[in-house]
């Protein structure tokens, strides 16, 4: 990859959801590599921030939520994982937000969901799609080992803690996450797996951790969450992973927050998808606090056919 020039031209590219050569990816991915070894399991960003949930491939639903939240780098992002399988365009999708974190790399923060795993993207869709649009499984092998060197958490303005799925029973301390060797494939046990995999307990009145159905990680409960946030004087916990109809949901009262960015999932689910303005609170910039921006699926015409089959719902 020449420069910048070079990486402008595979941008474009493939905002026009084309794929770039194969040898365009061996060399955004080694660019990405040195970037991303450099960052922390908890990567600090500062507010103003736009906090993104799943993605899954919908590369033309992530085009509407560049238009609802505006581009980057004029918008500074933080998407919480989940960018690949399920949707048709995994391979477009990751593509571009990983080019753009190579090009914007203060502007845009990636953090790894359950979906960046070897394991997981060979049966839900990924592996498939890379075999199809590049012949060989190689450009797999690029992106699954850049999916090790994501980070595992953020810190917005050290007050908001952000992840993909949720908390652990082995982690009390935000500092433990930063312990974590976190240059491997997601572990099947153990605190990093429970951080990418973990949901808040429908239960609003539940207490502890339960078994989740997931088969990974643990259900919280409200105390488990009160704790943690005390603990670690953090404001919030901000996670995605969770389908929600309304594109974000609160929990224990108001101590954990679900977003949801990928709009009619799975091409059938009929939810609506929402971003997560963040502004710190002594800002003068309206709005103060937070906003939430709800957006819809692109227009039928131009994002593809229906998926012919969903996965299993208690992956949803």
């Amino acid at each position: 990859m020449g420069g910048a020039s070079d990486l402008d031209q595979h941008i474009a590219t493939l905002r026009r959801c084309e794929i770039i050569p194969e040898d365009a990816v061996v060399a955004l991915c080694a660019k990405a590599r040195e970037l991303l070894i450099q960052e922390s399991n908890v990567q600090h960003v500062d507010s103003p921030v736009t906090i993104c949930g799943d993605i899954h491939g919908q590369f033309y639903d992530l085009m509407e939520l560049f238009k609802v939240g505006k581009d980057c780098p004029s918008t500074n992002y933080l998407f919480l994982g989940d960018f690949v399988d399920r949707g048709f365009f995994s391979v477009e999708t990751f593509l571009l937000l990983l080019a753009l974190k190579v090009r914007y790399p203060d502007r845009i923060t990636l953090v790894r969901g359950n979906h960046e795993s070897r394991q997981i993207t060979q049966h839900y869709g990924f592996y498939d799609e890379c075999l199809r649009k590049y012949g060989s499984a190689h450009v797999w092998h690029l992106c699954t080992d850049i999916f090790d060197y994501l980070s595992l958490s953020a810190m917005v303005d050290n007050e908001v803690f952000c992840v993909h799925g949720g908390l652990s029973p082995v982690i009390t301390s935000i500092d433990q996450v930063r312990t974590i060797t976190r240059k491997v494939e997601v572990p099947h046990d153990g605190p990093m797996c429970d951080l990418l995999w973990s949901d808040p307990n429908d239960d609003e009145t539940s207490v502890g951790w339960g078994t989740s159905p997931r088969g990974a990680g643990w259900l919280f409960g409200h105390d488990v969450v009160t704790q943690f946030n005390t603990t670690n004087n953090v404001k919030l916990v901000c996670r995605a992973h969770q389908l929600v109809m309304e594109g974000y949901k609160w929990h224990f009262d108001k101590q954990v927050l679900t977003v949801w960015s990928a709009p009619n999932y799975c091409y059938r689910c009929g939810n609506v998808a929402a971003i997560f303005e963040y502004h710190d609170q002594d800002m003068h910039t309206p709005p103060p606090g937070h906003n939430f921006q709800i957006f819809h699926e692109a227009a039928a015409n131009i994002r593809g056919f229906p998926a012919k089959s969903c996965p299993p719902e208690y992956f949803l």
